[in-house]
């Protein structure tokens, strides 16, 4: 798979969001003029304004789950979103009903599975997120299923370029004493998906 990692000898019970930053950058900062950014109070995209300026991926805090499921929203998005912020998207914040719940659900399924590939290639615990603490909802059954699928459709099928380059990326530098293929559908399982 294309995709270049750092120099360094991660420990796989050691994931660190420099790493993965620098994994991130690596890759994508000269092509793509795009940094990723920890220490966000909300995960945001931020396109650059001025020339010289970069595009900001900016997850949560030091958290390695949202800093690959952002980097999976904007493997997704194309050319155009990527010049808006947040890709021009909505976000119904916290305490969603079960209507709204239903909508983030649906389009939050392939960026939820790209996020589990790349946490397989990092080998790094998936869990789906509901987003959706106060409005009491665990993700559904039917969420959960997409998901599965939409993993296995990649397996199947390939991945973006952009997700492809950084899925390789990760499991060079996580998985570099064993060859690894994170696109294998035997990585993945329906079942104890949380």
């Amino acid at each position: 798979m294309p995709g270049t990692a750092p120099a360094g000898e991660p420990t796989r019970r050691h994931w660190h969001c420099d790493h993965l930053i620098d994994v991130f950058e690596r890759n994508f900062l000269a092509s793509h003029n795009t940094r990723l950014v920890k220490n966000g109070v909300e995960p945001v995209y931020l396109p650059a304004r001025r020339p010289g300026e970069r595009h900001r991926i900016v997850f949560t805090r030091d958290y390695f789950a949202s800093a690959l499921h952002e980097v999976a929203h904007w493997c997704i998005a194309g050319p155009q979103r990527r010049l808006l912020q947040d890709y021009g998207y909505w976000y119904q914040p916290d305490g969603r009903s079960a209507e709204q719940q239903r909508r983030f659900e649906q389009v939050e399924v392939k960026p939820q599975a790209l996020e589990w590939v790349f946490a397989t290639a990092a080998g790094y615990r998936f869990r789906v997120s509901a987003d959706n603490l106060n409005g009491g909802a665990a993700p559904s059954a039917d969420f959960l299923g997409a998901i599965y699928r939409q993993v296995l459709a990649y397996c199947e099928g390939g991945l973006p370029a952009r997700a492809a380059a950084f899925t390789g990326a990760l499991a060079a530098f996580y998985q570099r004493h064993q060859p690894f293929d994170p696109l294998h559908a035997g990585h993945y399982k329906c079942e104890g998906l949380t």
